[in-house]
């Protein structure tokens, strides 16, 4: 068989770099589940109808159909999600008389999207997702309470980069636009256009105010003077009112706003802050009130990492509404670049603390008791491969980074690090907890230095 090429666009980790994403996510579902949210998985495929409710998808959507298959045949008409979002709106509804409201669920999965692969952006990819969900109604306490989780969960994952939540509401932007005068089509024009800012010079998006939205030069600078207010506390409240705009929408998004950044306060840190961005729009219609988006410190070209929000109408069959809000961390887009870089890595590229030095082969068996007692009490271990000369064997650990080498000929045990060799008890003998797992290792590298 010929080299294979690689497929672009499908992310495939060394076993030390996938030792870094199952800790990012075994520490994601520890917080989740401290918080009370419940772990579902759905199905891989959706009805292309389903898939396609957005519009503006079709393009991404991969398409399922076996190799054989008739006009007639039972496959037809799916495609694999290309988010979680749209089968947990399927999930909701078809499970609905079985779940306790509000529901909260969390969700780390694979998706698949067909867009151009580039850096942060890929074909197969790992989402996190946690969502809150009401029927008919749903406090806005939760909208608080899913931007505290994730920051308490971007928090602890300390071996990454810093992480900036920008917040905003869209019931403030929608407010302020209608206090300027502009009717539902304008508002949604002017919003898909402010949205751009992270892509477009400021006055490139006054051009397309005028000349897409019809807005007035008036307008379109009060547009642009809201979305270039930031804070990391609640005084944006005054600088919009200073805009001299005023709506009962705008009031209810500015007390929303505040509230939320007035709540998150407390769990800010060093690494993980909180700032109201009144630029952020999200480009989904979907979203009703609070909108999320994140960046990572260093590696801001790679966009929003944690992007989400509050949507009224997750779901709906008819009679009961079923209103959510929620947040999705992109899981490859934010470690594929990371540890393709070698920002991140693991010390050693397998579980084992211990190799079992094999002093000849007619002895290997008491090899493998001591592995066996070793197993018994959660020590990961494994039998040198060869009987060959214990240098060798050394190496061979070394190359793997497993700190330690046992000889049952001895009775003893070696910390190849520093050369310490003690007498040692398979049925005793504890490493110490930072050499139990291995541990993520982080390299410092802004953004552009070469890897």
């Amino acid at each position: 068989m010929a080299k294979p090429t690689p497929l672009s666009g499908f992310p495939e980790f060394l076993p030390a770099q996938r030792f870094v994403e199952q800790e990012v996510i075994a520490t994601l579902a520890r917080t989740f589940e401290l918080h009370g949210f419940g772990n579902v998985e759905t199905r891989a495929v959706e009805p292309l109808d389903q898939l396609l409710r957005k519009g503006d998808t079709s393009k991404e959507v991969y398409v399922l159909r076996r190799l054989q298959e008739d006009e007639s045949g039972k496959d037809k008409g799916i495609g694999l999600h290309f988010d979680l979002t749209v089968p947990f709106a399927r999930y909701v509804l078809e499970n609905a008389g079985k779940l306790e409201f509000p529901f909260r669920r969390y969700q780390i999965q694979k998706v698949w999207r067909g867009e151009r692969p580039q850096e942060g952006r890929f074909r197969e990819f790992a989402q996190a997702d946690i969502d809150i969900v009401g029927r008919d109604v749903l406090p806005f306490h939760h909208d608080v309470e899913i931007a505290r989780v994730m920051l308490e969960a971007l928090g602890r994952l300390d071996f990454l980069p810093g992480f900036r939540l920008q917040v905003n509401n869209r019931k403030l932007i929608q407010g302020f636009y209608a206090g300027l005068g502009l009717d539902a089509d304008g508002i949604d024009d002017v919003m898909r256009l402010v949205d751009k800012l992270d892509k477009l010079d400021p006055a490139k998006v006054r051009e397309l105010l005028l000349t897409d939205a019809g807005v007035t030069e008036d307008q379109a600078d009060q547009a642009l003077a809201l979305a270039t207010i930031r804070a990391t506390d609640d005084s944006f409240v005054a600088r919009v009112r200073d805009l001299g705009v005023t709506h009962d929408l705008l009031d209810e998004g500015l007390d929303e706003l505040a509230s939320l950044v007035r709540a998150c306060a407390p769990l800010v840190t060093e690494r993980t802050r909180i700032e109201a961005d009144l630029s952020i729009a999200r480009g989904l219609d979907y979203y009703t009130g609070t909108v999320f988006e994140t960046r990572l410190d260093g590696f801001e070209s790679l966009g929003s990492i944690c992007s989400g929000g509050r949507y009224d109408a997750l779901a709906s069959d008819g009679r009961t509404t079923y209103p959510g809000v929620g947040i999705s961390l992109g899981l490859s887009r934010l470690l594929v670049p990371l540890v393709q870089r070698g920002v991140l890595t693991a010390d050693r590229s397998v579980p084992s603390v211990v190799v079992v030095a094999v002093t000849a082969e007619e002895t290997r068996s008491e090899a493998d008791a001591v592995a066996t007692a070793l197993r018994a009490r959660g020590i990961p271990c494994e039998v040198a491969p060869s009987a060959a000369k214990f240098g060798k064997q050394i190496r061979h650990a070394e190359r793997r980074g497993i700190p330690y080498v046992w000889f049952p000929d001895q009775g003893e045990v070696k910390d190849i690090r520093d050369g310490n060799q003690v007498a040692a008890d398979p049925a005793t003998w504890q490493p110490p907890t930072q050499d139990l797992r291995p541990q993520v290792v982080t390299t410092t590298i802004s953004e552009g230095e070469p890897s």
